[in-house]
């Protein structure tokens, strides 16, 4: 039973500067360090239980760090009066902030629930329990192709049972190439984040690739910008391999089309605003066909955490978002040969 006083919660936000291990090049932007927020909530009732959640903002979508933490201030008085995750809702939908921070906002209210009424957020959420190990595929960036036989070698990739390389128009053939000479066969997703802007010269650089000998690519990510929607309808058809939806889903989609013009979803917490939506987008795209993902941005091991939980809804997961950051901070999920573990207790990175 709730006491029947209002709860007034506590929020408080930090950031976290987090160097990478490696330049993390896609075709729009590259960086050597991410900044992302801290979020953690209590109350004055029992300030011992505590949910944390983590913001990873994308400029894909407008999001900054500053920006979040503007949102977040405006958010305050709101938020100290929230008694439920429908009142949190509310005041979101309200508010609409950054889908980074209204998930990392929602996820550490969601973590501190868990803890209070002593289930797992899986359980909470109406999921399966995450599987004990779940693998991950991991990320080849946009590099100099002279560069990925050491790239995979200091790294370990041959563990990892799906590769994702990041192309762009320039150098797309190349670092194909030079991944399937280190690594012949090796199951490849390649991810364009959007590099191409038609369908035939995508199609083009698809028939150069192809003329690899060995290469196994087995999936295409968002080569073309999400407004190309005809261009996605033309190439549903007529991709050697099955089309990925990144950024033509977010926090919402008409999954109609989105089947029309895709095979499978790629659903990030990040862009979906939350726990809630996230599921809810999963099971809308399977109920259109649609074959399910899980992915992240770069993050530390308390948003990859967040992804697992939801694990049980998708047939591949692309979570190496730790794995980018150097001496990740929290260990509450490792990796060993390409498989995650994550520990069973809500996360209390403090």
């Amino acid at each position: 039973m709730r006491p029947n006083y209002p709860l007034m919660l506590n929020w408080t936000i930090q950031t976290l500067e987090l160097p990478l291990r490696f330049t993390w090049k896609i075709s729009r932007n590259a960086s050597d360090t991410k900044t992302n927020l801290l979020i953690r909530v209590a109350d004055a009732v029992a300030p011992q239980v505590v949910g944390w959640g983590e913001a990873a903002p994308n400029v894909r979508y407008g999001e900054t760090p500053e920006l979040l933490l503007t949102q977040f201030e405006s958010l305050q008085a709101d938020l100290a009066r929230v008694k439920t995750v429908a009142e949190l809702t509310a005041v979101l939908e309200a508010h609409q902030p950054a889908h980074a921070l209204r998930f990392a906002l929602e996820s550490a209210y969601v973590h501190r629930e868990a803890l209070q009424q002593g289930k797992s957020v899986a359980e909470l959420l109406g999921l399966a329990l995450p599987a004990a190990q779940v693998p991950t595929a991991f990320t080849l960036p946009i590099m100099a192709p002279e560069a990925v036989a050491g790239f995979v070698h200091e790294h370990g990739l041959a563990r990892f049972a799906l590769i994702k390389v990041k192309v762009n128009q320039e150098s797309g053939v190349a670092l194909l190439h030079a991944i399937n000479q280190e690594l012949p066969g090796h199951p490849l997703l390649v991810d364009g984040n959007e590099a191409w802007h038609d369908a035939d010269s995508l199609l083009q650089f698809a028939e150069h690739a192809r003329r690899l000998p060995g290469l196994n690519v087995q999936l295409l990510e968002q080569p073309l910008p999400a407004a190309l929607t005809d261009d996605y309808r033309y190439l549903h058809s007529r991709s050697p391999w099955p089309l990925i939806a990144d950024e033509s889903v977010t926090d919402a989609a008409d999954f109609a089309d989105i089947g029309r013009q895709f095979h499978m979803v790629n659903m990030k917490l990040m862009k979906a605003g939350g726990y809630l939506n996230g599921v809810r987008l999963l099971r809308e795209a399977q109920a259109h066909g649609l074959r399910t993902m899980i992915g992240c941005m770069v993050e530390t091991s308390l948003g990859i955490w967040s992804a697992l939980q939801l694990s049980s809804l998708a047939e591949v997961c692309d979570l190496d978002g730790l794995l980018i950051v150097r001496n990740e901070p929290f260990g509450v999920v490792t990796e060993a040969e390409g498989q995650l573990m994550a520990q069973t207790k809500v996360p209390q990175p403090s």
